[in-house]
């Protein structure tokens, strides 16, 4: 049977921007594994997912009407159960055969691995596209990741339907036929609709192969996404080059990106310009009403300064643009006057005086206001401060002032700028510049990839802000669940994780931990050990992510490292260790001894005994690792880790040894005592810089 192109299309009022991607992957998907569940669709199937503003779509290349037979095998009664004493069939046979509509002289005889049993085969006819759409479309639409569900009544004035935004027409086309369809009250035609303003509100689709062709020449459409968002990129990227300037930062250019192709259906560009004067407001405020109000994009010059210009993404394309270049411009001048409004009163009331308003501000019903929080926050910064040799002054400062801006104007408006606008604010005042630079640096990382702090005050406030944040939520039982994680203490974690081991900070992560639960006080619970176990937890996957394999960040991370800064090294080490000749026996070795210690209940390792080393394996494994241990030690306090660990493969002859020729669990207690306090000796030794047996395979 020959295979055609099937094409759906749901044609909708406006889609949710920010969702729009997500729902045409998922509506395709779902589509293609419908059919492909079915036997509907052919090995060498392609297909392609289109959506729109007003329409998500598929078109799957290669769809058969009718999917071969298939063979059905069912496994019936065991031959004890389905035959009596004498081999006749018995009534647990007779009456499961009658249910699959067989006889037991149909049936056959195999083993299912376990046990012989009767079995039944036979061929089903294959299920028919026709027969089989409705329900595929109806699956596809029910897992939809749709945001928020909005209830609308059809045109008959009784029937109601739920779905993300109202559906005014389905097309289902297998080639030049229309395949009869339902869904969300509609039945299936071959009409679209081109553009709104520009384009026909019906078009027929004469076959599905024409769709995409009829769509963009007819339509005023471009129905794919990706080959849309690149057309809108490609004339961003002319425009701004032929002004000499630039989109400015890339990941915000392609977050924009991917919503303002969410917004057109028929992309063209204009440039849009504003007063010269409003470039005195800090150009963030200027950025970030342009980017997140207007989703305009705006321009910088070769030094990454704004310019007083931007870019419009319309869904018009026409030959004067000049009434929707107009139309945008007035519309965004308010926007950048209420920021220079908001900045110009801000710098009336200076950041120190702003305060002592930061105790009428709840920071957590448990956990007080925000004046609280900054006084636990400073203690915290104080002692980091201290343990550094860094100046706690203006630590001290900057962490007095850093949430101030919360109570300004401009932040009100925009709380993404906070940070930004205390450190704006703080220059004004004529604080030093590590306080501004502490206060804009404080908050970070904020995100993933985020750049961390450069100066010395930014990072310890930056540690203390995060550790308070943990500390106090822990404290009071909030940690995350599941996938929830409301004050993205996950985050925070990872902030902390960041923070001491990239900016290679010799501080202790218990340590860290008793110093921020300590500025509680007893306002909080003691969820150190959980807190410890969350930031361990975090660090496994930043390790992983890292490039670090499962065995070798298990290796260090299990062992709880004090130290974070040094678990990198401490991974490193490892990684040269198992590419040693010896690694293999050694962790195995170690993993070994690890077992029968652990049976034996030795936990530390008791002293040695020479005088009860009877055999020589066991007194030259002694003399291997006395010998051994000052090396490792020296190692260890140089931070060589490589070293330490490449000098513990020495002991690889003498361990074999040891086990080819001892009895570790000697009848005399003595003996046997002595022999344990070596393996755990050995084993301590082995363990300096990780968890070796984690590494082995056997």
């Amino acid at each position: 049977m020959s295979a055609r192109p099937l094409l759906l299309e749901l044609l909708t009022e406006e889609l949710p921007p920010k969702a729009l991607e997500s729902l045409g992957e998922s509506f395709a998907s779902s589509i293609l594994d419908g059919l492909r569940s079915r036997g509907l669709v052919t090995a060498d199937a392609t297909w392609r997912t289109f959506c729109t503003p007003r329409r998500l779509a598929v078109r799957v290349d290669a769809v058969i009407a009718q999917a071969p037979p298939r063979s059905v095998e069912l496994k019936g009664p065991s031959v004890k159960v389905g035959l009596d004493a004498e081999g006749r069939p018995t009534q647990a046979l007779l009456k499961w055969a009658q249910k699959q509509g067989a006889t037991p002289e149909q049936l056959t005889r195999a083993c299912d691995g376990k046990q012989e049993c009767f079995w039944l085969h036979s061929t089903l006819p294959g299920e028919s596209l026709a027969g089989a759409i409705d329900a595929v479309i109806a699956h596809a639409l029910a897992k939809l990741p749709i945001p928020k569900l909005m209830e609308y009544q059809l045109a008959d004035g009784r029937t109601s339907v739920s779905f993300v935004r109202p559906a005014h027409r389905l097309l289902v086309l297998h080639g030049a036929e229309v395949l009869p369809a339902s869904a969300l009250g509609l039945r299936s035609g071959r009409v679209t609709a081109g553009h709104r303003f520009q384009g026909p509100a019906e078009i027929t689709v004469p076959d599905a192969s024409a769709y995409v062709h009829l769509l963009e020449r007819e339509g005023r459409v471009m129905p794919d996404f990706r080959t849309r968002r690149a057309r809108i990129e490609a004339l961003l990227r002319q425009r701004a080059a032929a002004l000499d300037a630039s989109l400015g930062d890339e990941a915000a250019v392609a977050s924009l990106l991917d919503e303002v192709c969410a917004l057109v259906e028929w992309p063209a560009v204009y440039v849009g310009e504003f007063e010269q004067e409003f470039l005195q407001v800090p150009q963030e405020c200027l950025i970030l009403t342009m980017r997140t109000n207007q989703k305009y994009f705006p321009l910088f010059d070769a030094k990454g300064r704004l310019l007083p210009s931007f870019l419009i993404v319309s869904n018009m394309e026409v030959d004067d643009p000049r009434f929707i270049v107009d139309g945008n411009q007035r519309v965004v001048r308010p926007r950048l006057a209420d920021a220079r409004f908001f900045f110009e009163q801000d710098k009336r009331t200076s950041l120190a005086e702003r305060v002592p308003r930061l105790a009428s501000v709840v920071y957590h019903a448990r956990l007080g206001t925000q004046a609280e929080r900054v006084e636990r926050v400073r203690a915290i910064g104080r002692a980091i401060a201290q343990a550094l040799g860094a100046d706690d002054a203006h630590v001290d400062r900057a962490a007095l002032l850093a949430k101030t801006d919360l109570l300004t104007g401009m932040v009100g408006e925009f709380p993404e700028l906070q940070g930004v606008m205390g450190a704006y604010y703080a220059r004004h005042d004529g604080e030093p510049g590590e306080v501004a630079d502490a206060i804009l640096e404080h908050y970070r990382p904020r995100f993933a990839g985020d750049d961390l702090p450069t100066g010395e005050a930014g990072v310890v406030l930056a540690l203390a802000d995060k550790l308070e944040t943990l500390a106090g939520l822990f404290g009071i039982g909030q940690q995350p669940t599941g996938d929830r994680d409301p004050f993205a203490l996950r985050r925070h974690a990872l902030g902390v994780i960041r923070l001491l081991v990239e900016k290679q900070l010799a501080l202790p992560l218990p340590r860290l931990v008793d110093i921020a639960f300590s500025a509680f006080g007893d306002r909080v619970g003691n969820a150190k050990t959980d807190l410890e176990t969350f930031v361990y937890e975090r660090l496994t996957g930043y390790l992983r992510e890292r490039g670090y394999s499962t065995q070798e960040v298990a290796a260090v991370v299990e062992q709880r490292p004090a130290q974070l800064a040094e678990v990198p090294a401490r991974l490193d080490a490892v990684r040269a260790f198992s590419a040693l000749a010896e690694a293999g026996a050694l962790s195995a070795a170690n993993k070994r001894i690890g077992n029968i210690l652990r049976k034996a209940g030795v936990g530390v390792a008791g002293e040695v005994r020479p005088q009860l080393l009877t055999e020589a394996a066991e007194r030259a494994l002694h003399e291997e690792v006395e010998a051994l241990a000052p090396v490792v030690d020296a190692r260890i306090a140089a931070r060589d880790y490589t070293g330490a660990l490449t000098v513990t493969a020495r002991a690889r002859s003498s361990v074999d040894a040891f086990f080819d020729a001892v009895m570790v669990m000697a009848d005399d207690a003595e003996v046997r005592d002595n022999r344990l306090a070596l393996l755990a000796r050995l084993h301590h030794l082995m363990n300096r810089v990780a968890d070796i047996s984690r590494l082995s395979t056997a």
